[in-house]
């Protein structure tokens, strides 16, 4: 089963100066791991909100908004893809994905199943 992981935070929140070196090379190790393990499909980090564009459709009309937008107290900052046989498992390499962050980072973990076609 596939699993999508939506990281979330406070930009506010976040450290100033992003991840550390030291919190990407733990990272890099994990992901190391999840590749060799087969779970991870596909991993990335977002341009912060701003940067960004949104559309809306509302009565059959679309509405583009390009960037920056105000600042907004809850970001998608980055997400995974996970290839595993229950959502347990999808739950606890979530977990470990957050626990790499450490307790400078005030961050959530969306894990939600990929509808699969029928």
């Amino acid at each position: 089963m596939r699993y999508m992981m939506l990281l979330r935070l406070d930009p506010a929140k976040a450290p100033a100066g992003g991840p550390s070196e030291e919190l990407m090379t733990e990272m890099g190790a994990l992901l190391e791991e999840m590749t060799k393990a087969g779970v991870l499909l596909d991993t990335g980090g977002l341009q912060p909100a701003g940067e960004g564009g949104v559309i809306r459709q509302a009565g059959g009309k679309q509405t583009v908004l390009d960037g920056p937008f105000t600042e907004a107290k809850e970001v998608i900052g980055g997400y995974a893809m996970f290839q595993t046989k229950s959502a347990e498992e999808a739950a606890q390499w979530a977990s470990r994905f957050l626990a790499i962050h450490g307790d400078e980072w005030e961050i959530t973990a969306e894990v939600r199943q990929v509808e699969e076609p029928a």
